[in-house]
């Protein structure tokens, strides 16, 4: 296995256990928030996807957009279902740039995002963007367990 045949695992893996977790929360719960600052669970869930997709755009453009039109700004947020369902073809879109690249480009591709404090290579970037969603995901458990929801297994 390869340098991408492993992000590539990872960020898969990072995805079907936030589906896990996004996939146990009762539509009742979608707009709930542990206090008035912090996102709802929905929004949440959206932040992931919408990150997802600038971080794609910004990757394409070796770095931080200077303006940012997010296809989700407008749209409601209805089901869980709905959402997954548009976010797919971005997703999709995500994953086969990633597949796209070589070995080398790892280490030779700069992302410039010093608008926000750090320039670092391509391999670092599409692991911070895993972690990003790892550490989203670990929000909502803790939002489950703070509304005394029950805890889907996601070391399976």
């Amino acid at each position: 296995m390869n340098a991408i045949e492993v992000i590539v695992q990872n960020l898969s893996e990072v995805r079907r256990r936030s589906m896990i977790i996004w996939g146990s929360i009762p539509d009742d719960f979608l707009d709930w928030r542990p206090d008035l600052e912090a996102m709802s669970i929905k929004e949440m869930i959206r932040h992931v996807l919408d990150s997802e997709h600038y971080y794609h755009l910004a990757l394409l453009n070796r770095g931080s957009l200077t303006a940012y039109e997010s296809p989700y700004e407008t749209r409601p947020f209805v089901t869980l279902q709905e959402e997954l369902d548009f976010s797919e073809t971005y997703r999709n879109a995500f994953m086969n740039t990633v597949k796209s690249y070589t070995q080398e480009d790892l280490t030779r591709i700069q992302i410039d995002r010093k608008d926000v404090g750090y320039i670092r290579s391509l391999s670092d970037m599409l692991m911070r963007i895993a972690y990003h969603e790892a550490v989203h995901s670990g929000q909502l458990l803790d939002y489950l367990r703070s509304a005394g929801l029950k805890r889907p297994k996601v070391w399976d």
